[in-house]
């Protein structure tokens, strides 16, 4: 991992133009990059982020061990197999989220359009504060040097007239580089690339247009509109047409509030115990009520979320009275929902817990309780929920924990924050 920010390229040597307004940034191998800053030891070698069991798979990878063919999703006995010498380490998922919300956090500082895509990257519109901050170019090359100053994480920026160009520029620049594409340079830079380049083209589109011996994005640039549309329907026809042309008219929308926060795990085994699946149901209600209270969020309804051996997958879900945040009231109800359901002892591959109908926790008006005595323990778990929170934000997440999960492992676990997809 470099120390110092890559010199950005752009294809410009004119007189000075326009900077474009739209910027990718996006993470270089995230969640390795992540595990090099507890592990320095290992930069510049083949490190590879995945679980140990026989299901696992690859989360992220660093550059050098994409260079044996490793990527993402990979089985890791199989990405072993390619690179032999390379480091497993297993996956942080909480720390590649802290570390995801610092650095959102610095793009909007920089200005509030910001779209992210995943929890590594995301769109950012300058247009409104090159006043302040200059051209965009100058805006790009500064927060690539926030980032790493902060964080210590690279990342690749590409800066272009639309979301396309910007995504593509940032991909070209990788890894930890920068690249300028300037209004007068989109067809320049677009059309010698293959048509696999344009969004939307996977390999069954490829092989179609390349059947008609379009096989650059210029080819589909010179195309009439109507040929496209007879090999690629209608709606694909005029995407690419207009890709082709460098036309992408799509904004950085900001995203609107999650739809829903959860946990679940895959089981390195099947696992039929009851107990070891209410301890699962615990620790994952706890760590849902972590992430809505640091979001500000609260939400009405519990789902429950199981999949069998065989595959088969079902969703169950109870509405509260009241929103909560509390992982206590959320374990009561999805360990209700676990007892209707009757698993009957069934092998089970995967379970998890989501809270969804999510509101601003500060406009959630409480309705008076009927029983005196309900308010006082809900008060007092209220407190103690959030002297967690505050201990567990500065010595780790599982510093303090449920005591029948004191002892229990935890391997393959994966989570998810479900926001409005556009």
């Amino acid at each position: 991992m470099s120390t110092e920010p890559r010199a950005h390229a752009s294809g410009s040597s004119g007189p000075a133009e326009p900077s474009p307004p739209i910027l990718h940034v996006d993470m270089d191998a995230f969640f390795a990059s992540v595990e090099l800053l507890s592990h320095p030891e290992l930069a510049g070698k083949p490190v590879i982020v995945g679980g140990r069991s026989g299901r696992a798979v690859v989360t992220s990878a660093t550059y050098e061990a994409r260079a044996f063919g490793v990527h993402s999703a990979m089985p890791v006995g199989a990405a072993l197999r390619l690179c032999p010498k390379a480091v497993v380490l297993e996956p942080h998922m909480q720390l590649y989220r802290d570390y995801s919300r610092q650095v959102m956090a610095i793009f909007r500082s920089v200005t509030p359009h910001v779209e992210p895509l995943s929890i590594d990257e995301a769109f950012l519109d300058v247009a409104g504060a090159r006043r302040l901050l200059g051209e965009s170019d100058e805006i790009a090359r500064r927060l690539r040097a926030q980032v790493f100053a902060e964080t210590g994480l690279p990342c690749s920026v590409g800066v272009a007239p639309t979301k396309f160009m910007a995504k593509l520029a940032s991909g070209r620049a990788k890894p930890d580089g920068m690249l300028v594409i300037r209004p007068s340079e989109v067809l320049a830079y677009l059309h010698p690339l293959p048509v696999r380049a344009l969004w939307g083209v996977g390999g069954s589109t490829a092989e179609r247009l390349e059947r008609l011996g379009l096989r650059t994005v210029g080819d589909i640039a010179e195309t009439p509109l109507d040929a496209l549309i007879r090999t690629v329907g209608a709606a694909s026809g005029e995407k690419l047409h207009e890709l082709a042309l460098g036309i992408d008219t799509r904004q950085v929308l900001p995203p609107s509030q999650e739809k829903s926060v959860g946990h679940e795990r895959t089981f390195d085994v099947d696992e039929r115990s009851p107990e070891v699946l209410r301890r699962e149901l615990l620790d994952q209600s706890n760590r849902v009520a972590v992430r809505l209270r640091a979001a500000g969020l609260v939400g009405k309804t519990v789902a429950l979320k199981l999949r069998f051996a065989d595959f088969t997958t079902i969703s169950r879900s109870r509405t509260l009275s009241e929103p909560t945040d509390l992982g206590r009231r959320i374990y009561d109800e999805i360990s209700a929902v676990f007892d209707a359901v009757g698993t009957r002892g069934d092998a089970i591959r995967l379970i998890g817990v989501r809270v969804e109908q999510l509101s601003e926790a500060g406009g959630t008006v409480h309705q008076p309780s009927l029983w005196a005595d309900e308010t006082v323990p809900s008060e007092g778990w209220h407190d103690a929920e959030r002297t967690i929170d505050r201990v567990t934000a500065r010595f780790g997440t599982d510093i303090v924990r449920p005591a029948s999960l004191v002892n229990a492992p935890r391997s393959g676990e994966t989570a998810e924050r479900n926001g409005t997809r556009r």
